[in-house]
């Protein structure tokens, strides 16, 4: 996996050399860099070679391999996004960074399942962020090193060509799984609710989570056919009676609580499956990096950018996405 950690100059180097890249930094390190053939998305939170790290003087690189024929980007707007998936190059697969926030992102988030060509052909990516101690005060943006233009609203595709006789596969870590508890159902998509059927029964969703003394660090996790998708609380405001989440939950979906986890980084480790020599390209979730404290941690062999949101084929919570270029059977 060649995903490096280098300062901007090193990173200015890497560009001139004329490969398509993908780049994560912080904006006032994007800012700095030179147009190329980039695209890149801003976090100042990495799972770098030492471990999780925090750095707004440092980007990390991705480099595609040598199974990788050729790249070509192409900037969505929210009316154009639904044919990110329509769009992707045969026997390629397609990489997207969407600001995080923002409309495209609530769009893509609720309504990908319904976009032409659905998860018909690989796609993955990752929703951009910022400093958390900016947080409703900097935007999360998109860079499109080509033309330099930044993205605030929209989604920026980079289409991947593979060689002949390669084929991309897509995997998640997720360490959660349904606890035990209650059933719980919604009776509307969105990102926040303010009731929900609990075994059945109507009841104030914050009230409900307030009576148990829910742990929130710890998501809803649907059951989807053995796939296990999580929906991550973002705030429970108890006076206004309201749950907001940074996915959305939907209609008629039964919804359990997770079950707790003792250790991230020795749970981790035991999902990592056997064979991922050629990984491309991975990317945590920034409720996994505050929550399990992985600043100086390392995830096994994974380096990659903390993301405001995993999108494999969708968007995904608390996950770790990872790419894989493999030979056709």
């Amino acid at each position: 996996m060649k995903q490096t950690m280098y300062s901007i100059e090193e990173a200015a180097g890497k560009i001139a050399g004329g490969n398509h890249l993908l780049i994560a930094g912080d904006e006032q390190a994007l800012t700095q860099l030179p147009k190329g053939s980039w695209i890149g998305g801003t976090i100042p939170y990495f799972v770098g070679e030492e471990g999780g790290q925090f750095s707004q003087e440092r980007v990390l690189i991705t480099e595609w391999p040598e199974s990788v024929a050729g790249a070509s980007v192409q900037v969505y707007t929210g009316e154009s996004v639904p044919r990110v998936y329509a769009d992707i190059p045969d026997g390629g697969f397609a990489f997207v960074m969407i600001p995080g926030m923002s409309k495209t992102h609530l769009a893509f988030a609720l309504d990908a399942p319904g976009y032409d060509q659905f998860a018909m052909k690989p796609l993955l990516g990752w929703i951009t962020g910022v400093n958390l101690a900016d947080l409703g005060k900097t935007a999360p943006k998109v860079f499109v090193g080509s033309t330099g233009e930044i993205v605030e609203d929209g989604c920026v595709a980079m289409h991947v060509r593979l060689q002949p006789g390669k084929l991309a596969d897509l995997g998640i870590v997720n360490l959660f799984r349904q606890g035990s508890g209650d059933s719980i159902r919604f009776e509307s998509n969105g990102f926040g609710v303010k009731e929900a059927l609990i075994n059945g029964q109507k009841e104030n969703f914050a009230d409900y989570l307030a009576r148990i003394q829910a742990d929130v660090k710890l998501p809803l996790v649907a059951d989807y056919q053995g796939t296990m998708v999580n929906v991550s609380f973002q705030n429970v405001d108890a006076e206004k009676k309201e749950v907001a989440f940074y996915a959305p939950v939907f209609a008629g979906v039964e919804y359990k609580l997770a079950a707790p986890i003792a250790n991230y980084v020795e749970e981790f480790t035991s999902y990592i499956p056997q064979g991922l020599e050629h990984v491309a390209f991975s990317c945590n979730c920034i409720l996994n990096y505050l929550y399990s404290e992985l600043e100086g941690k390392k995830t096994g062999e994974f380096v990659g950018p903390i993301t405001f949101g995993e999108v494999a084929y969708q968007l995904l919570n608390q996950t770790l996405v990872y790419l894989k270029i493999e030979d056709a059977v």
